[in-house]
């Protein structure tokens, strides 16, 4: 054998070993790629389901939330209303009911004056809305 042919029986060998060394990479290659696509279809096949739980859950909030909020708008209106009402009702009986009490306490003073002969062992207090207390009682009640 010649210089020229053990070189070309070496060529076709080193040729043979890295067809056969990319063939079995290739073959790997297959195996990975066949086993990504499983993994990838069995991912889509669970995370449909799981996305549309997921947006049907969106749904149910968002509607909750909208009742929520019609709920605390009505409760705001609510409260206005009543803060108007009592608002009214103190303005238009507020008045009328201080003078009916002064004027009750003012007729028990005056009977009371003709009574004061009898001795009276209960002491009483009333209350007047809008009246602070004198200071001289205000000193007894302290000491």
């Amino acid at each position: 054998m010649t210089g020229g042919e053990v070189a070309g029986i070496l060529v076709a060998v080193f040729w043979a070993i890295l067809v056969s060394f990319l063939a079995v990479v290739l073959v790997r290659l297959a195996q990975v790629l066949k086993a990504t696509t499983k993994l990838v279809a069995d991912v889509t096949e669970q995370a449909v389901p799981l996305l549309a739980d997921a947006s049907t859950t969106v749904r149910s909030a968002r509607t909750q939330l909208d009742r929520v909020d019609a709920i605390a708008s009505d409760v705001q209106e609510v409260t206005s209303n009543a803060s108007a009402l009592s608002s009214t009702v103190a303005s238009t009986f507020g008045g009328p009911l201080v003078k009916v009490a002064a004027f009750g306490y003012g007729v028990r003073k005056a009977l009371g004056k003709s009574t004061e002969a009898a001795p009276q062992n209960t002491s009483r207090r009333t209350v007047i809305v809008g009246r602070t207390v004198p200071a001289a009682r205000r000193r007894k009640q302290k000491g």
